[in-house]
């Protein structure tokens, strides 16, 4: 009797431990493909995966990149995984012209071609991918969102980089380009999927267009810390945030990269 008594206390005090069901994600703005001002501009394959993997480190899940260049596709998968120990799925989305020109990155510092100037998806483990359209000025490139869904976590991830806002890119009050791409991204659902959008959005907190959006998901960064010299452009949704990490020590690109927790 008393040995029993003994394993019930024991049992009492040593509870098992649960691992709460979550995914990490980070996006950057790597600014890798054609502005000069960047350390990345005209780096080689190799050394872009290297940056991009120094920075995502071992946990991470999923990888948002903008202006990361498509010939660095297999070095980046490559990275990652003798990096983690684990699979890993690169899919990018090359940026092209209204008349199929591509946005090219230019070349590394040895003279080679690095591809297109692209939008970029990195997953760890199964995953599918998808790319869809969006609105886009027709005087500058082609938008588009791409997705990876992961069937084993149930999670669907979604990430563009928007078009500027500048002058030279929406010529009229309001962004509306920017407007319709916002609704198209965050349409990209599915029932019974933990969503996940972001990305370089080019939008200011404040701005109209993410009113709702704010609505529907919580964002990484209450705090709204800057991720673009004095400027927040970059930005992660999700249901609900387990915690975010903002590396602003960062200095080989113009953005600093955004880590999110969000539970499953």
């Amino acid at each position: 009797m008393i040995g029993h008594a003994v394993l019930a206390a024991g049992l009492a005090v040593s509870p098992i431990a649960v691992s709460r069901p979550e995914i990490s994600v980070m996006t950057w703005n790597v600014c890798a493909g054609t502005n000069s001002a960047c350390s990345l501009y005209r780096a080689t394959a190799p050394e872009l995966a290297r940056a991009i993997g120094a920075q995502a480190g071992r946990g991470t899940d999923v990888l948002f990149l903008q202006e990361f260049c498509t010939g660095a596709d297999a070095a980046l998968e490559g990275w990652l995984e003798r990096g983690t120990g684990r699979d890993w799925t690169v899919r990018s989305w090359g940026l092209t012209y209204r008349d199929g020109r591509p946005h090219s990155c230019h070349p590394d510092l040895l003279g080679r071609p690095r591809g297109t100037q692209s939008i970029t998806v990195a997953a760890a483990g199964p995953a599918t991918f998808e790319v869809h359209p969006m609105a886009y000025p027709p005087w500058s490139v082609r938008r588009a969102a791409v997705c990876a869904e992961l069937p084993g976590k149930r999670v669907r991830a979604c990430t563009s980089h928007l078009s500027v806002g500048l002058p030279y890119d929406d010529r009229q009050p309001g962004a509306p380009y920017r407007s319709k791409q916002v609704r198209r991204l965050f349409a990209l659902t599915k029932p019974g999927y933990t969503h996940v959008f972001g990305g370089d959005l080019n939008l200011r907190p404040g701005a109209r267009a993410l009113a709702p959006v704010y609505g529907r998901f919580q964002e990484c960064d209450p705090r709204r810390r800057p991720t673009m010299r004095a400027k927040k452009l970059d930005y992660l949704f999700t249901g609900r945030v387990l915690s975010c990490r903002l590396d602003a020590r960062t200095r080989v690109s113009d953005h600093q990269p955004l880590h999110m927790r969000a539970a499953l």
